[in-house]
């Protein structure tokens, strides 16, 4: 297998200011039972609430993607923008949107983080009804590929939600069932598996983070959840409750009951207490980032080495190089996210200089890596692109 090409090791970027704008979470009031507050950002570094983003009671701007113009929804409904029951939030970097589902509801919600404007994406793909605590959807993430995934409580339903153009589509992927080791650690059965949240890896595989505490890896090609263990060092009552990658590449983890925000080292399940003393009541968090992602530069040759945009909607990226240091002829190479060699290109360095358009229209909409290699083999640089339509 051609994956050793890229060792897989979690990111070691420092958090800042930028990161932080990465980080989200829908937040809830101090309550016995779920009702939603607001999205705001979060430090996931100090473990502390920022900017209030949108709220149950700032005005809403929603337009309907099925019936292509605005609408006024019901707000003595469960099924609208800003219903209390709220617990399943990704983030759409490629967008700058939050993409969301009330738990009672079929309804998918796409926000755009800077407009505040909401589109309603309608759906009768999810079989979420109000009186089964099996079908809500109470876990969302990003995906590897560029795509939102959600799943519900019981793993009947994973859903993937793309955007094909300026509309989105909604696919029912199946039913995750248990790993026959799981034995008593089941991932359908409500004291083990449900709620809480997921996580997406850069091999295109979720991990879910049961409220329980217990985590599960999902194979998503095998519809399949593997127990790997239960998170240790947080408090014996701690419900887990949202679940997101950090810039360091370890899980932050939250709580819907009021409580400190935890990070857990995915490869141990061991958490840490974040320094914060808010104890904010989190319902899921979102982010950009992804457990076990592959690096984005090797070395400081690279600083002077650019590839780009890393969104490709022209299938043409360009690499630039300004840096005396590298001479001669450079191999590049996209392989996709199972590591499969796709493309390879000849470049030619003169007088430390380049700059090049890369034509990527054989390759179809998903995550790839882009590796720029010396002659000597030594890798350069390798930074990860979305080719979307």
């Amino acid at each position: 297998m051609k994956k050793h090409l890229f060792p897989l090791f979690l990111l070691a970027i420092g958090a800042n200011a930028q990161a932080q704008q990465d980080f989200f979470a829908i937040a809830g009031k101090d309550t016995s039972s779920i009702v939603f507050s607001d999205f705001r950002v979060i430090d996931a570094a100090k473990g502390t609430s920022g900017e209030k983003i949108f709220s149950a009671d700032t005005a809403a701007k929603v337009f309907s993607q099925e019936r292509k113009g605005s609408i006024v929804e019901d707000k003595n409904s469960y099924s609208h923008s800003q219903a209390v029951t709220m617990a399943a939030l990704a983030y759409d970097p490629l967008n700058n949107n939050l993409v969301y589902m009330p738990m009672f509801s079929s309804n998918i919600y796409v926000l755009n983080a800077k407009t505040k404007e909401i589109t309603l994406v309608d759906n009768a793909v999810s079989k979420v009804t109000s009186c089964d605590i099996n079908s809500h959807i109470t876990r969302m993430t990003a995906g590897y590929d560029g795509n939102i995934y959600a799943l519900n409580n019981a793993g009947t339903q994973l859903l993937q939600i793309s955007k094909k153009g300026s509309q989105y589509v909604v696919s029912d992927l199946g039913i995750i069932k248990d790993d026959v080791a799981n034995g008593k650690n089941s991932f359908t059965a409500m004291e083990t598996g449900f709620g809480g949240d997921m996580i997406g890896d850069a091999d295109n595989n979720f991990y879910v983070f049961s409220a329980s505490g217990n985590v599960f890896k999902i194979i998503a090609k095998e519809l399949k959840a593997k127990f790997v263990g239960k998170i240790s060092g947080i408090p014996e009552n701690y419900s887990v409750n949202g679940s997101a990658v950090n810039a360091k590449g370890k899980v932050v983890i939250a709580s819907a009951k009021g409580d400190s925000l935890y990070e857990v080292d995915l490869a141990t399940l061991q958490a840490k207490s974040l320094p914060g003393d808010e104890k904010p009541h989190i319902y899921d968090l979102a982010s950009k980032y992804f457990a076990n992602e592959r690096t984005s530069s090797v070395n400081t040759s690279a600083a002077n080495i650019e590839i780009y945009p890393t969104r490709v909607d022209q299938h043409v990226i360009n690499i630039s190089v300004n840096d005396k240091a590298v001479k001669g002829n450079l191999s590049l190479t996209v392989f996709d996210i199972s590591g499969k060699n796709v493309l390879k290109q000849s470049l030619s360095v003169k007088d430390g200089s380049l700059s090049q358009p890369i034509d990527l229209k054989s390759l179809v909409s998903g995550a790839y890596i882009v590796s720029v290699t010396e002659e000597s083999g030594k890798i350069l640089l390798n930074k990860k692109i979305l080719v979307t339509e």
